[in-house]
């Protein structure tokens, strides 16, 4: 039996008595348990989807490291089953590597797990934690999609880069008259449509669109479309058959694609991974991109992840930056 630090089993103790607050919500059971350095943990997050914990690493631990810390989560919290997800800082990285090794399908511990509901104010999602690195609810973005919640009824609302379509149904949740969510994959916008049925929501197939983001905003603005609030919540890097994108490069043309189909007076909501794009930089290419596409527009909010789960230290800024960016 490999030898537990009794340091790092009181400081995950520690890191998910912090969590109070939403350990005591009985509508959100989805939030982050460790976020690393912040925590005393680092290279290491732990994102609990209803008790059930997801471990990310990121840098290459040994065996023994490893051990030791899965070891520790089970003597901390007793999870009655637990994944880990090995996460290299580089894209290529992960690319080159098997998925069995970066996301293994059996569990670290514990009993295999397919699938579950995990909650976020209310709002059902299913989670798959052995799908891969990404498991279905990414859990940053829950401040914006609470906000997001209380600012659509009534408005049509065109979610980018949609994943499983939590925008989606947040924003039908909230009222809005209309939802386009529009992703390369057909796989994760099932996915979508089942975590709006989950919630009682009709499915329109017609408003889970599979293809290249930058050909359906072409296609939008030439009908003349615009919508109230458009999402644009890009992967850092993403390949198609006919574009290739990385948000270090290309946040200009992307949000000035996306101004073009946001009506007057509507919002751009522009999301960024900060470990991509520093945050100046990153509020600069969109005002590029809205001026490019012949638009005024000004930031009226900033939104990031909530402090209770992503706390930030100097060493460990938040990771993720959300502007509001209301067009005339």
């Amino acid at each position: 039996m490999s030898f537990v630090p009794a340091s790092l089993v009181e400081r995950l103790r520690t890191a998910r008595e912090r969590r109070g607050a939403l350990l005591s919500d009985p509508r959100t059971t989805a939030f982050r348990l460790v976020n690393g350095a912040p925590d005393g943990v680092p290279d290491v997050t732990v994102d609990s989807y209803a008790g059930l914990p997801v471990v990310s690493l990121y840098r290459d631990f040994t065996p023994s490291e490893e051990e030791a810390l899965l070891s520790a989560i089970e003597e901390a919290w007793a999870p009655r089953s637990l994944y880990l997800k090995r996460r290299p800082r580089e894209a290529r990285v992960v690319a080159n590597t098997a998925r069995d090794v970066v996301a293994p399908e059996q569990p670290a511990r514990g009993e295999p797990v397919e699938s579950l509901e995990a909650l976020e104010n209310g709002l059902r999602f299913r989670i798959r934690p052995a799908q891969g690195l990404s498991v279905g609810l990414y859990l940053d973005m829950r401040e914006t999609r609470a906000w997001l919640l209380e600012q659509v009824k009534g408005l049509t609302v065109l979610n980018l880069f949609s994943y499983t379509c939590a925008f989606g149904v947040v924003a039908t949740a909230g009222g809005a008259t209309r939802v386009l969510n529009i992703d390369t994959s057909r796989r994760v916008l099932e996915w979508g449509e089942e975590n709006a049925l989950l919630n009682g929501q009709p499915v329109d197939r017609y408003d889970y669109v599979a293809g290249d983001v930058f050909d359906w905003l072409g296609r939008l603005a030439k009908k003349g479309q615009g919508f109230d609030m458009v999402i644009s919540d890009p992967p850092s890097f993403s390949t198609t058959r006919t574009t290739r994108f990385s948000a270090a490069r290309d946040y200009p043309q992307l949000a000035e694609a996306a101004a073009r189909v946001v009506a007057p007076g509507g919002r751009l909501v522009a999301c960024c991974n900060l470990s991509t794009l520093p945050s100046r930089r990153f509020e600069a290419m969109v005002a590029e991109g809205v001026g490019r596409a012949g638009r005024q527009g000004r930031t009226v909010l900033s939104l990031g992840p909530s402090p209770i789960d992503f706390p930030a230290s100097p060493e460990a800024p938040p990771g993720l930056k959300v502007n509001v960016v209301q067009l005339r």
